[in-house]
C-alpha cells in the first residue's frame, strides 16, 4: 500500500502542531495604557481673543506642528513661534517612564485637545496623563509663581490603613524621591518604591537642579497637607508633579507571581519534550515518504 502522507501535508501538520503545543507558552502583546486622559486644562479665558486675527492663528498653529514634529525623538521640547509681529512662547513634555512611541501618540493629541476646549486664547495649559503643553504670548510675564498648585488629585483608601504609621511610611517614600531629584535625577525624572509604596516625581525640562528640588518640596508639602491618609495621588505645580500610590499586597501578589511562572515554566519544558517528539516522528514519516517517492 502506498503511503498516504504528502511532504507538504506533513509539513503542515508539524506546524500546526507547533502552534497548538507552544502558544500558550508565546509572549502576548501587553495593552498599551492610555496616556492621553485629560487630567486638566487651563485656557485663561480672559486672554481670550474676541476676534482672532490671522496672524495669531497660523502662528498657535505652526508652534502646535512644530512641538509634534519634535516629539519624535525628544520628550521635551520649548520655542518661540513668531509671524508678523506675533510671538508664541510654548513647550511639551512627556513623562520620563513612558516610552517614545507612547510620547509622540500623546503629544499628537494635545493639540487637538487644546483647539477643541482653549479656542483661540491667548494661553493655555493642557495636561493628559502622560504629557502636557502649554503656552502664552511672548514676553509677557506671569504674575503667579512657579510653585503655584494647578491640579490634584487624592484618592480615598478603600482599605483601611493605620493612621500615623501609614503617614511615615509615606513621608519616608517622599524623602527617598527628593533624595533621589537632588542627587542628580535623569532629566529631572526619579520613581522609588519605598516599602509599599511607589513614589515619582519630575520637573520641567529647563528647571535647574536646585529649582527643581525646591519644586518638588513644595509638592511634598502639599501633598502631606490635602491628601492626608489617600492611598494614592497626583499632585501638579506649574514646574513640577508628584504622584503616590499605595500597594501594600504586593509583596503577596509578586510570590504568587513567581510561584505561577515556575508552574508555566515545568509546563512549558514537558510540552516541549513531547513536541519534540512528535516533530521527530513526523520529520521521519516526512522522509520515508520522499524517499518511497523516489524510489517510485
Amino acid at each position: 500500500m502506498e503511503s498516504t502522507f504528502k511532504p507538504a501535508s506533513l509539513l503542515s501538520h508539524a506546524l500546526l502542531l507547533f502552534l497548538i503545543c507552544f502558544s500558550p507558552f508565546l509572549p502576548s502583546a501587553k495593552p498599551i495604557s492610555d496616556y492621553t486622559t485629560l487630567l486638566y486644562k487651563n485656557c485663561a479665558n480672559d486672554q481670550t481673543l474676541s476676534s482672532p486675527t490671522k496672524s495669531h492663528s497660523q502662528t498657535l498653529s505652526n508652534l502646535f506642528q512644530e512641538l509634534v514634529s519634535h516629539s519624535f525623538h525628544s520628550k521635551f521640547f520649548k520655542t518661540i513661534e513668531s509671524d508678523d509681529g506675533t510671538a508664541i512662547l510654548g513647550l511639551f513634555q512627556c513623562r520620563g517612564d513612558i516610552s517614545n512611541e507612547d510620547c509622540r501618540h500623546c503629544v499628537n493629541v494635545l493639540p487637538h485637545v487644546s483647539s477643541n476646549f482653549c479656542k483661540e486664547s491667548m494661553a493655555a495649559r493642557v495636561h493628559l496623563y502622560g504629557c502636557y503643553m502649554w503656552y502664552k504670548p511672548e514676553g509677557v510675564s506671569e504674575a503667579s509663581s512657579k510653585h503655584e498648585l494647578v491640579y490634584k488629585s487624592c484618592v480615598e483608601p478603600k482599605q483601611v490603613v493605620v493612621a500615623g504609621t501609614f503617614e511615615e511610611m509615606r513621608g519616608r517614600a517622599f524623602a527617598a524621591l527628593e533624595s533621589g531629584i537632588a542627587n542628580g535625577s535623569r532629566d529631572g525624572f526619579y520613581e522609588t518604591r519605598y516599602e509599599s509604596m511607589d513614589v515619582m516625581g519630575q520637573c520641567e525640562g529647563d528647571l535647574e537642579g536646585c529649582e527643581c528640588e525646591e519644586c518638588v518640596n513644595t509638592a511634598v508639602q502639599i501633598a502631606d497637607k490635602e491628601c492626608g491618609r489617600t492611598v494614592s495621588g497626583q499632585i501638579y505645580l506649574k514646574k513640577c508633579f508628584l504622584s503616590f500610590s499605595y500597594h501594600p499586597k504586593e509583596k503577596v501578589r509578586n510570590n504568587n507571581n513567581n510561584n505561577n511562572n515556575n508552574n508555566k515554566r515545568t509546563v512549558a519544558i514537558v510540552v516541549g519534550v513531547a513536541a519534540a517528539l512528535s516533530l521527530g516522528f513526523l520529520l521521519v514519516l516526512f522522509i520515508k515518504s520522499w524517499t518511497k517517492k523516489d524510489e517510485d
